[in-house]
C-alpha cells in the first residue's frame, strides 16, 4: 500500500536523516518510504509481522508493543518527528506530546466522526471529533497545516489531518 498523501507532503518538513517514530505503523507504509527517503525510523506496533523484513535495515529499528494495553510508553527517548496514520488512542496523546522534541515535527491523520458512512471505523471511540487534532496538540504544536472532511482517495472516507512543530 502507498503511503498517505499527507506524509509524502509533510515529510520533508522533517529534519534531514532525522530519527522518528511510526506510531502504529502496520505493514510499514510510511515507515519504507521514510528509510527511503533517508530518514532513521523506529516503527512501533502491537504486531510487528508487517515490518519484520526490515529487522536488519541499518536504519530501523522495531518495536513490539500494545500501547493501549497500560504497559509503560517503551521510548525514553524523543523523536525528530512522530508519524501517526489511521490510528486513534486518545490517552496516548500525551506521550506523543512528550516524546516529541522542541521543534520536532507531528504528522497525524486518521478517521473522524461521519467516516461511518463510508466504512470502518465506525465506533466514536476510533473517530476524532470535529477539530480534535487540532484542539489536542495546538498547545504544543504550531499548526502548520490542517484539514478535515470527505476525501474520495485512495478511497471515500472522513478524515481529519495535522502537521505540527514542535514549540520550543
Amino acid at each position: 500500500m502507498a503511503p498517505s498523501q499527507w506524509v509524502t507532503q509533510h515529510y520533508h518538513l522533517i529534519k534531514p536523516k532525522g530519527h522518528l517514530l511510526d506510531l502504529a505503523c502496520g505493514n510499514g507504509r510510511h515507515t519504507r518510504y521514510l528509510l527511503e527517503n533517508g530518514y532513521n525510523v523506529t516503527a512501533v506496533d502491537k504486531d510487528i509481522n508487517g515490518v519484520r523484513d526490515l529487522e536488519h535495515h541499518p536504519n530501523c529499528q522495531l518495536v513490539e508493543a500494545d500501547l493501549e494495553t497500560g504497559q509503560t510508553w517503551p521510548f525514553s527517548e524523543q523523536f525528530d518527528a512522530i508519524v501517526v496514520a489511521n490510528y486513534l488512542y486518545r490517552p496516548g496523546f500525551k506521550n506523543i506530546i512528550i516524546h516529541c522534541k522542541s521543534d520536532g515535527v507531528l504528522i497525524y491523520q486518521t478517521f473522524m466522526v461521519g467516516n461511518e458512512s463510508y466504512g470502518k471505523p465506525t465506533s466514536p471511540d476510533f473517530l476524532l471529533k470535529e477539530y480534535e487534532l487540532q484542539h489536542a496538540f495546538t498547545e504544543d504544536f504550531e499548526t502548520l497545516r490542517f484539514e478535515q472532511g470527505y476525501q474520495d482517495k485512495p478511497k471515500p472516507a472522513v478524515i481529519q489531518s495535522f502537521c505540527g512543530r514542535r514549540r520550543q
